[in-house]
This record gives structure tokens, sequence and C-alpha cells, in this order.
């Protein structure tokens, strides 16, 4: 029998949260170790947890005797593990598209707005920078998701994209970014939170999620 998949995540890391997505559209029962990236200084940076994750981030991930970081590598893996329901197209034009948005998202927008980057802009800086990165990228993704859209990101199946696509649109609302420019990221991301995994693996409803932000 497999041992239960260990996740180390902070109820409020976008990275994290696309993990606990994907664990729960494949019904994927696990264990959450929170890591409260603020308290004590950023608990990420202890030693025990360094010694897991040598970049001191998460998500994290122990599964079938190996231990994963970086968000994207964690959900390929399930996905070539745990295929059902899958979360890349096999069509590989599909596939492709589904990895540029995730990849989009995941590289040309996230860690511009990241919590260690915000710390080296200075605090009065840190609001208009955040809403320059992501208003940046969401130009860039809506004009994209024009073309690749149906019901989500790509088509009418949930995939990889769409995965990374709800927990930037939180940033984009705690980083008050106008989203009435962004009409198709919108929708998709309204339709998106209707799904019951997204809802479960949602910051409101985690293990360490403050009493007030609870839902």
């Amino acid at each position: 029998m497999r041992a239960r998949p260990v996740l180390y995540s902070y109820f409020r890391s976008s990275c994290s949260w696309r993990v606990r997505i994907a664990l729960a559209l494949k019904g994927i029962d696990y264990e959450t170790i929170p890591i409260n990236l603020v308290k004590d200084g950023g608990q990420q940076f202890s030693e025990e947890f360094q010694t897991l994750n040598p970049m001191k981030q998460v998500p994290t991930l122990k599964i079938d005797g190996i231990t994963i970081g970086q968000s994207l590598a964690i959900v390929e893996y399930l996905e070539e593990t745990r295929p059902t329901p899958r979360l890349l197209p096999q069509d590989p034009k599909k596939k492709a598209i589904v990895r540029m948005i995730s990849d989009l998202i995941a590289s040309g927008i996230q860690p511009l707005q990241n919590l260690s980057v915000l710390k080296q802009v200075g605090q009065e800086n840190q609001l208009p920078w955040a809403q320059g990165a992501i208003t940046s990228g969401f130009n860039a993704l809506e004009q994209i998701l024009q073309s690749t859209a149906g019901k989500y990101c790509v088509g009418d199946e949930v995939s990889m994209a769409d995965v990374c696509l709800v927990p930037q649109v939180a940033n984009a609302e705690r980083f008050k970014v106008d989203l009435s420019h962004y009409p198709t990221i919108s929708h998709i991301n309204k339709t998106l939170l209707a799904l019951e995994a997204f809802q479960v693996s949602h910051p409101c409803r985690q293990p360490d999620t403050p009493a007030e932000l609870r839902a």
C-alpha cells in the first residue's frame, strides 16, 4: 500500500494552491504540514525544511518515496503517475498550449510579485510593483485565452493551465488589480471556482488558515 502523500504548504501560497487543486481533482488523499512563510521570520528558512527543499519554498510534496519541489513539476509527476482525470491533453498541440499558459503564469507573472521579491522593492513600492507585474502578464494572457478558451483555459476540459489561473487571479484581487479589463480571465475563473476541487483547496479552507480568513 502506498504511503499517504505529505504536502508542505502555506494557505496563501498560490503555488501551493496549484498543487492542492491538482491533488483534489485527482482525488488523492494527503496530509498537510503547514509552513508559515511569515511567522518566526519564515518557517521555510528552518534547517529542517531546507533539507527537504534547498530553495526554501513551498509547495514541497513527499510522495512515492521521493520529495518534489516546484509546483508544475509536482503536477506533471501526478499526471504521469495518476493520469485520471487528465490535466494535460493528449493532443500535442493542445498540450503545448496548456504548458505555455501554465509557464506564462508560473514563470512570467507569479515570481515577479512573490513575497521574496516584494521584500526587496520596499514597503511603499510593493503594491504598484505587484500590480505592474500582474497587469503586464494578464494583458498577454487575456489575448491568448481569447483564442484558446472554451469553458476553461484550453477548450472544455480542466487542465494544468486552469490549475495555475485561479490562484493567480486571487493574487490579482489581493493586489487590487482592476479585473474588468480581463473579461475572458474573469469568466473562466468564475466557472472554475464553482468546481469542488477549486473550493476545497481554497486558501480560506486550509488547516493553517487564520480564523478571521476562514470561510
